[in-house]
């Protein structure tokens, strides 16, 4: 069985706004220090802001200082799916939901030490954000 999230961009485009259509769909990016997600530091679940899946619990997220929510690692690994990124010139490696494959932002190995060395820099526009009861 197929568990994947498809719809057409006009789909897409109606449930998500041109702005997150922007980020999720089409791999654009929310200006830095601007997303409403940056500063949560509630606990609770980061979830894909197209399809409501898992991706991240607060325990992961950190404060890296550039500008994005960033975390150290996903709730689980199949969560997310990596990919190269070779666009801008530079090569990157992309992080898409692996439900609906919607863009969420690059991940970096220059996160903390201690914790894995990964750094999941993620756009705040490609999350929601559902707190622990």
């Amino acid at each position: 069985m197929d568990s994947k999230v498809r719809k057409t961009d006009a789909e897409w485009l109606e449930q998500l706004g041109p702005d997150r259509f922007h980020v999720l769909r089409r791999a654009g990016t929310e200006p830095p220090f601007t997303g409403e997600l940056l500063s949560q530091k509630d606990d609770g679940t980061f979830v894909c802001g197209a399809c409501g899946a898992t991706l991240f619990g607060s325990d992961a997220k950190y404060e890296s200082h550039c500008g994005w929510p960033s975390f150290v690692e996903p709730a689980d690994e199949a969560a997310v799916t990596l990919r190269p990124d070779t666009s801008h010139g530079m090569l990157r490696v992309e992080v898409l939901c692996s439900t609906c494959e919607s863009h969420l932002g690059h991940v970096f190995d220059d996160g903390p030490t201690d914790r894995g060395g990964q750094r999941y820099c993620i756009n705040s526009l490609s999350l929601g954000f559902e707190p622990r009861a």
